[in-house]
């Protein structure tokens, strides 16, 4: 008996200047946060550009971004997205410090992980928000 879905893996963008801080966030998530869920590519990037370009593609399930990026947080990177992306996916922040969880709220992030990672809980968060994704995407223009 098998319930793993047979459809194509979901992407998550994981936008962090800090190598170390994306392996951390990928680890955390997995190749599959869920059983419910297909499997998990990631598609990594360290610059602010290159978030907005694979954004732009439309392609991306969901996005992780580190709050403390340099030099463009994440927080701000999150605003920006909900600004200017059609059909934006579900953002997920890291946040260094749990005050500031009023940052995330003004970005418009969909969820909030505070450091340091608790495994459990970015999977859950990255799962909860993959599973609204694939309930609510939009068409492509």
């Amino acid at each position: 008996m098998s319930t793993a879905p047979s459809e194509r893996p979901m992407k998550v963008l994981v936008y962090s200047d800090d190598a170390n801080t994306r392996a951390q966030i990928r680890l955390a998530i997995g190749r599959r946060p869920a059983a419910d869920l297909p499997p998990v590519e990631y598609v990594e990037v360290a610059t602010q550009p290159a978030v907005v370009a694979r954004l732009d593609e439309g392609d991306i399930d969901v996005a992780v971004v580190d709050g403390e990026a340099q030099p463009a947080g994440g927080l701000g990177v999150c605003r920006q997205a909900k600004d200017e992306v059609y059909d934006c996916p579900p953002m997920l922040a890291i946040i260094a410090r749990r005050d500031d969880g009023w940052l995330a709220t003004w970005s418009r992030a969909d969820a909030v992980v505070s450091l340091p990672l608790d495994p459990m809980a970015v999977a859950k968060a990255a799962a909860d928000l993959l599973r609204r994704r694939a309930g609510d995407r939009l068409p492509v223009l």
